[in-house]
């Protein structure tokens, strides 16, 4: 029987995020500590807990068929890597940063300097797009301290809160890129693995959508349920059902919840009372 090999990050920020999404997906994984593989128990899915840096070289190399890892990785050491899908967590940007009290008004004024970065292919490819030149210092760990102990002039990593540029007396002053984790796929993934990996996605896919939902219930006269429908931002239609109280329906519908503030006035000024917002495990289309 064929089975999917994922690879997700062995610890971290991406690791308990990674293994909540494919719990949410309904697949049971019995993974105790310090496990480098794990086989879930009711989909044909075995996960290997690997170093974050490792993982784009085992899909290229087809170790793995599948992997959760940063997007910024896959532009730093992927190549023929497709992404299949955005997940929307673990979000951060790829930045440069600088001394507090260096005076910066442009990228230029990194021109000839030191700078000190775990992505030097991203870095390079960056500043000479920018016929900016400067030499890179490759590190990996800590990098944030570097012009602290006169190692660079200026660093470019992930910076997530910003907190630990904070601490060290650092600013971002560019912002390379933005990232988030993804599904992404070996290039050498057979057909049979790729026929499961359809299947999870479709699982994942459904998740996702409910993360982004809210399941939305209000009171509404009936006299107001066209205008308060048209208001609603609804995968189709919304379910109407007849209240104890003459004229007065129950509206259900769901709205994303970035789109939910937009409308609640709106909803509330069209007549809707008693709204009720409900969270949603799953969106199946």
């Amino acid at each position: 029987m064929s089975i999917l090999k994922i690879a997700i990050q062995k610890s971290g920020r991406l690791n308990e995020d990674s293994i909540q999404i494919l719990k949410d997906s309904g697949i049971s994984i019995d993974n105790g500590n310090d496990q480098l593989k794990a086989t879930a128990t009711n989909f044909p899915l075995e996960v290997y807990f690997l170093r974050n840096s490792d993982i784009p070289q085992y899909l290229i190399d087809g170790v793995v068929d599948a992997a959760i890892v940063g997007d910024n990785l896959l532009v730093e050491k992927g190549r023929n890597i497709q992404v299949v899908e955005k997940l929307g967590f673990s979000k951060c940007k790829v930045s440069v940063a600088v001394p507090k009290n260096f005076n910066y008004n442009s990228i230029t004024d990194l021109n000839g300097l030191q700078i000190a970065t775990s992505y030097p292919k991203t870095v390079s490819a960056y500043f000479k797009a920018r016929q900016v030149e400067i030499d890179i210092h490759q590190i990996s760990g800590s990098v944030e301290i570097a012009p602290n102990i006169g190692l660079s002039d200026a660093i470019v990593d992930i910076v997530s809160s910003g907190s630990t540029l904070f601490k060290n007396n650092l600013k971002e002053v560019e912002v390379i890129l933005k990232s988030e984790a993804v599904l992404a796929v070996s290039p050498l993934i057979s057909d049979e693995s790729n026929q499961i990996l359809d299947k999870l996605l479709f699982r994942i896919q459904s998740v996702l959508r409910a993360r982004k939902s809210k399941y939305i219930l209000m009171n509404v006269p009936n006299e107001k349920i066209q205008e308060i429908s048209k208001i609603l931002p609804v995968l189709k239609s919304p379910t109407i059902m007849p209240l104890a109280e003459e004229n007065w329906s129950s509206l259900h519908s769901v709205i994303e919840e970035e789109k939910f503030w937009e409308v609640i006035d709106q909803l509330k000024a069209a007549g809707a009372e008693g709204i009720l917002v409900c969270p949603i495990e799953k969106i199946v289309l």
